[in-house]
Parts: structure tokens; sequence; C-alpha cells
């Protein structure tokens, strides 16, 4: 019982709330015991800086020089280059969804998808984006949408042309040296 609750008739409440909940409850929360578990819990603005705060970290962990990107065209410098970051925690459907990419001053994005107890990243050059992405899975307006676009895939199944950009994190890192050098 929470130490938070004073009001002796509240706990009663709570106690009779924590007998009825798995009675109500249709399918096993696969985020529960999750180290990620509390990042579902955020507001989706949060999410996003929670993403780039890891992957910075993931990337000064693994040798590159990291800075802010000084605008909002790009989220971070990384060895110099313009590098946008798009974050997505798994999606009850089994995917990740990489929201608002748009056609902005940046030469690599890097894509980091949580799972409850796996993690998958993609370092993908402008532009193969231009190609495959911008203004062809167009976000707010279906393949007509222009102005921002999706990527929505499961980790196992990624698009094919993301072949050689990631994957598992540390593919992606190896990327990433191809594409901004040590």
């Amino acid at each position: 019982m929470s130490a938070r609750i004073s009001d002796p008739d509240v706990r009663m409440l709570a106690a009779i709330s924590g007998t009825l909940h798995h009675e109500y409850e249709t399918e096993e929360d696969p985020w529960h015991g999750s180290p990620f578990a509390w990042i579902k819990q955020q507001q989706s603005r949060q999410r996003g800086k929670i993403g780039e705060q890891l992957v910075s970290g993931l990337l000064a962990a693994n040798g590159f020089d990291i800075a802010r990107s000084g605008d909002t065209e790009a989220d971070r410098l990384v060895n110099g280059t313009r590098v946008e970051i798009k974050f997505s925690t798994l999606w009850k459907a089994g995917v990740y969804k990489f929201q608002q990419v748009r056609d902005q001053d940046y030469s690599l994005m890097i894509c980091l998808g949580i799972s409850p107890f796996d993690a998958h990243r993609w370092a993908i050059p402008k532009t193969i984006l231009l190609k495959h992405v911008i203004g062809k899975l167009g976000q707010h307006s279906g393949a007509r949408g222009r102005d921002t676009a999706w990527m929505s895939f499961t980790p196992d199944h990624p698009y094919p042309w993301l072949e050689g950009c990631g994957g598992r994190l540390r593919s992606a890192i190896e990327a990433m040296r191809r594409h901004v050098g040590d």
C-alpha cells in the first residue's frame, strides 16, 4: 500500500481496487519489468527528447564527438556531421513508427527503436530518405503528403532499402562510422 495515502478510507478503497484490477486485465503488459517502461509513461514530446539523449549517450560511449546543432534543422552534430534523431517505442501492433520525417538541413537520420527488452537503431543517409521516404510516405495526408513523412515497420523486417543502415545497435555504430568517420 502506498505510504503517500494517509486517509484510511482512501487506503481501503485502494486495497479493494488492487484486488479488482486483475479481473479487468485482458493481456499481460509486455513492458512489465522492462528497464525502458518508464519511457512509455512520458508525454510524446518528452519521449523525443529522451530518444535524443539516449542516442547521444550511445554515440559518446562509442567515441563519437557529440554537440547540439544550434538550430532546429538538425538535432546533433556527430563528428561535425548534421544528424536528425527519431525515436519510437514498440507499438502494440509490433512496429516502430518514426514520425515527422522532414526535408531539413541534415545529412544523416538516426532512428532508435526501443522494445521492452531489446533495442534497434538505423543510421540512414538523407539521400536514401529522399529516395524512399520524404515525399513518398506522407504522414498527415496519405501518400500525397509532402510536408512530413513517417516510416512504420517491424524491427525484424525493416524496409529492404534499410539494409546496411543498421538494425542491431552495433551494426548501426558501424554504419555511423562509414557516414561520419571516427
